[in-house]
């Protein structure tokens, strides 16, 4: 390779070790419809055959999540995240995801720190069932500290026209369903790091007050991917529409989905918000307003169905591992949410 190059910090060496490494991660997501193997100048996919098909987009990051990724010097979840943030969205439109592309950014390259990455890429995307069907890894001298990278994700997906989710035939009297999330998934953790960590960085290391995990390893659960649930949903009931809940909570993500002249009326008694939320939530002294606008608080996906169908979505959810909840219901009313029932962080 070039000398001057790798003296100016790029080592073209390195990305190809990386290459050979992924090389098993990436082919084990593959789909029929993709094209051609990795390495190719662009990711190629047979779209397949639909009637008046819609392509749904998605794309993001983990945010400052990957702090705590470096810190604990643990990198193979941070994938989950990305593709759990791209594919949630593409999801609730009513789209199956088809493929999936990242971006890995990095100072210096480190084939090994490189490889667990993207094989938590390639975890989440066969959870998702989609294909990671390209991406690009820069080496970036000068941008990234020692050890410190970015990742993002970009995720298509394809519904039938006639299919997709817009919400705008909710109607009062339709239930929305909660499905659990696993904990923070990947918002806010610019407001965790300053409630847990500002004054002592290494409390990560300390077991949670609850038990059985270091605080740094619970922060690193990775974001439940919602798609064969959802999916399946869609198979069997009347889905009216599904909201992510992702940055700005319950309180700004449902409201996304609704028509006029339609409100969510949620009732917070009826499912129990994760440990490590209440744990913030109590630790930073957090406000109602500020914990379910900034945290999932424990719902990750809504579902919005008709109320005749609500017990046996459920029972099929439970069927398939996932913990849900009848948390609401659509009211008459001016948007937005109004909190009924008990219940608090």
């Amino acid at each position: 390779m070039s000398d001057a190059y790798r003296a100016a910090g790029v080592d073209i060496d390195a990305g190809n070790e990386t290459v050979e490494r992924i090389k098993s991660h990436v082919k084990r997501t593959m789909r029929p419809e993709v094209i051609g193997s990795l390495g190719g100048f662009g990711g190629l996919f047979s779209l397949p055959s639909y009637r008046n098909p819609v392509l749904v987009s998605s794309t993001d990051g983990v945010g400052t999540k990957l702090k705590i990724a470096f810190a604990m010097d643990k990198h193979d979840t941070i994938g989950i995240d990305c593709v759990a943030m791209c594919v949630n969205d593409v999801v609730v439109q009513g789209a199956e995801p088809l493929f999936f592309l990242d971006y890995l950014a990095t100072g210096r390259l480190n084939p090994a720190q490189a490889e667990a990455i993207v094989k938590g890429i390639a975890d989440g995307c066969q959870e998702a069932g989609c294909s990671l069907i390209g991406g690009e890894t820069a080496e970036m001298p000068g941008m990234y500290g020692a050890g410190e990278y970015d990742v993002a994700g970009f995720c298509v997906g394809a519904v039938e026209r006639d299919r997709l989710l817009t919400g705008e035939n909710i109607v009062p009297g339709d239930v929305l369903i909660g499905l659990a999330s696993s904990g923070i998934h990947s918002n806010g953790f610019s407001l965790v790091r300053k409630v847990l960590l500002e004054e002592n960085p290494d409390r990560l290391y300390d077991t949670v007050p609850w038990g059985g995990a270091t605080v740094g390893e619970v922060l690193l659960t990775p974001t439940k991917i919602y798609v064969q649930p959802f999916l399946e949903l869609m198979k069997r009931f009347e889905v009216k529409a599904g909201a992510h809940i992702t940055g700005g909570g319950l309180i700004e993500n449902i409201p996304r989905v609704l028509p006029k002249g339609c409100r969510a009326e949620i009732d917070r008694s009826t499912w129990e918000v994760p440990p490590v939320l209440k744990w913030i939530v109590r630790e930073g002294r957090l406000s109602e307003t500020d914990a379910y606008r900034t945290f999932n608080m424990g719902i990750g996906m809504v579902v919005i169905l008709p109320a005749d169908q609500a017990e046996e979505a459920l029972s099929v959810l439970q069927e398939m591992g996932e913990t849900a909840h009848l948390i609401g219901r659509i009211a008459e009313g001016a948007g937005g949410i109004r909190w009924i029932g008990g219940g608090k962080a």
